[in-house]
Parts: structure tokens; sequence; C-alpha cells
């Protein structure tokens, strides 16, 4: 595993569905580290609502689901999702962000801030549409030294052809009821991981092998759920 504000080294993921009103856990799948979250993240969603029957309806996810195919995969489900904000890497000092060209739908295509237009170029298969300037105009441009360092030139930006689905995911947010539903999220999935670390030795895997850990993960839920339907079904006491 190798994330920013993460011990690196060798590590296993636990992809927890965490129940929103007992807190019981529905779902736990062990990956490697390297898999990340929004790899695995709507499988698990179909999984959920094939098993159990949920009509879902929304999802509050972290920033670390904030991605275009996780956005427009939910859009094809039918489902309003709430995802939080991730902060774009920021260009080196000196350097123009890429927040400073403005797309055009029209002519598909970004314009910077001189005026000229970056044509569509191709697609890669990651799914990402290259906009490219024309080296002609970007030699005489007075921002050239702040846009690009290219030896020919060229100033390059990336957009993927999910980006708009990713947009209005990303609007939800600053609704009242994404508010809600994004509050609603560490409220449960987050309190049952600290529970696992803090009593169940989640910190650490037992054993090597990813059947192995699959295994801990399961133990470890059913443990947990134990103690919860038990809280769930105990008498409560009258009010006085």
């Amino acid at each position: 595993m190798v994330r920013e504000g993460k011990p690196k080294g060798f590590f296993y993921l636990d992809h927890r569905t965490v129940d929103g009103r007992l807190g019981i856990i529905t779902d736990t799948y062990a990956t490697p580290a390297n898999v990340h979250d929004s790899i695995v993240y709507l499988g698990r969603l179909d999984r959920q609502r094939q098993r159990f029957g949920f009509d879902v309806a929304a999802v509050g996810l972290d920033a670390g689901y904030a991605t275009s195919g996780i956005a427009q995969g939910l859009e094809q489900r039918r489902i309003l999702g709430v995802t939080g904000y991730r902060r774009p890497t920021p260009p080196r000092p000196g350097m123009m962000a890429n927040k400073a060209f403005t797309y055009e739908a029209n002519v598909d295509g970004y314009r910077c801030p001189q005026g000229q237009l970056l044509a569509y170029a191709t697609t890669d298969r990651a799914g990402y549409r290259h906009y490219k300037s024309d080296p002609a105009i970007c030699k005489a441009c007075p921002l050239r030294a702040a846009c690009t360092s290219s030896r020919t030139a060229v100033r390059l930006i990336t957009r993927h052809v999910w980006t708009e689905a990713r947009e209005r995911v990303d609007a939800h947010r600053l609704t009242p009821w994404g508010k809600r539903i994004y509050k609603r999220r560490k409220e449960t999935v987050e309190r049952s991981f600290a529970d696992a670390k803090q009593l169940h030795g989640h910190r650490y895997a037992r054993f090597r092998g990813l059947l192995a850990v699959t295994c801990q993960c399961l133990l470890a839920a059913a443990a947990q759920n134990i103690k919860k339907i038990a809280l769930a079904l105990a008498p409560r006491p009258m009010p006085a």
C-alpha cells in the first residue's frame, strides 16, 4: 500500500457495508491494499441489493469514492450519490492549474486564459479525452513559462468521458439532503471499523494469504454482529 498519509508496506483492506439503524455488518470483503476502494464499490453495492432486496435510493461516500466511474455507475442504477470533497493535486509552484482553463461543451474544447482553444486530440484506454494546444500559438504566448514546461510548447489537459456525471454527483454534496446523508456515513461504518480495531484485533492481519485474512474479517464481523443483535433484542427498561 502506498497512499498519502498512510504507512507504506504490505497490507490488506476490509471493505464493509453496515446497516444504518443498528450498525449490523451486512457485508465484508477483503482485498490486497493496492486495490482501491472505488474499484470494488459498485460490485459490493449490487450484491447488497440482490441478496437482501434493498431498494437503495441514495448513498453517502467519502472522498476516496469520488471517481467518474462510480458517479456514472450510480446514475445508471438511478441512485443519488453524495461524495466527499477531494482537493485536486496542486500544480508545481509557479505553474498554472487546470482550473484556469474553461471547458466549452459546444465546441468540445478548453479555452485558455489567453483565449486559445485546446482542441480534442484523442481518447486513451482509461477513458480520458486529451485536449492539446497549438504549439505555434503557445511559443509566442506571454504565459508560456507558467503554462507548460514541454519542449514542444504544448499544453495538455485530460477530461474523463464521464466527467459530467461526476460533476452532477459533486453538486449533491451542497444540497440540504446531501449534507444529511453524508453526515450519516461517519456515524455508521466509521464507528464499525473503530470498534473492530479497538476490540477485535483488526489493526493487524493475523495470517498470511487472502483466504485466511477473509476468514479473519468474517469472524470479526460475526463477533461484532452478535453484540449488536444482543443489544437490539435486549428488553428495554420501562421509563419511570
